[in-house]
């Protein structure tokens, strides 16, 4: 198994081997059987950090595995998302994850403000769009709707701001991972309080599960550069 894990391409075949079999559960067999299907997936993950991180990055090692713990304990509490009170508590427990992830992206070198206010603009614009159109169906959630998406533009963000800290590979699969997170998050918080959308079930789970991988196997291949200043 410890190969497995070290084997970057074995690894992302086993995990997705793992997400098609936990895809095929959720949407053929009760809801109690992902207690059983749904806890590998996202324990794979976060052995494969553990074996491959660099020493270099204990500090962000902290961050990073309060964050994959995180979505552990919030990926069993939404199984039962008929549950008014487990499923409000995943949306917190993932909220915390994110807050880790904007710790580990964070840095303190020098960006251009012209590249990042494009970036934001078009972030900010899906967010509100979003909260809008939901807005009705979300009654006394609505702070707190508006909270977890504030801390998702803030991940975006920080995701965003790697470009002149980390290789080109590193940064481009992190942020794609970020996006692929907040397109799940997206549909999920759609059929949650708005209405059901097209082939939900396998959109929810596999762009949340690709997002994790991506964000995961970004860190763990990181490379960091020296950036320039701009001040």
């Amino acid at each position: 198994m410890l190969t497995i894990l070290k084997d970057k391409k074995k690894f992302a075949l086993l995990f997705f081997v793992m997400l098609l079999i936990d895809t095929f559960v959720k949407t053929n067999l009760p809801w109690p059987y992902r207690f059983i299907s749904k806890p590998p997936t996202i324990l794979l993950i976060v052995f494969y950090y553990y074996y491959n991180y660099s020493p270099s990055e204990n500090r962000n090692f902290f961050w990073v595995m309060l964050a994959l713990c995180s979505f552990f304990i919030a990926d069993l509490l939404i199984i039962n998302r008929a549950n008014q009170v487990l499923l409000v508590s995943s949306f917190v427990v993932y909220t915390f994850a994110k807050i880790f992830l904007c710790f580990r992206f964070s840095h303190k070198s020098d960006f251009k403000v012209s590249r990042l206010i494009p970036f934001s603009i078009v972030i900010f614009v899906y967010t509100a769009l979003l909260i809008l159109y939901i807005h009705d169906g979300l009654g006394s959630y609505f702070i707190f709707a508006l909270i977890s998406y504030f801390i998702s533009l803030l991940l975006c963000q920080f995701a965003y701001l790697r470009i002149e800290v980390v290789d080109r590979k590193s940064y481009l699969f992190v942020l794609s991972g970020v996006l692929c997170y907040m397109v799940s998050e997206g549909i999920t918080i759609i059929n949650t309080f708005k209405t059901d959308v097209l082939y939900q079930d396998f959109s929810i789970m596999f762009f949340y599960a690709t997002g994790i991988y991506l964000i995961v196997h970004g860190m763990i291949i990181e490379k960091r550069i020296e950036p320039e200043s701009y001040f």
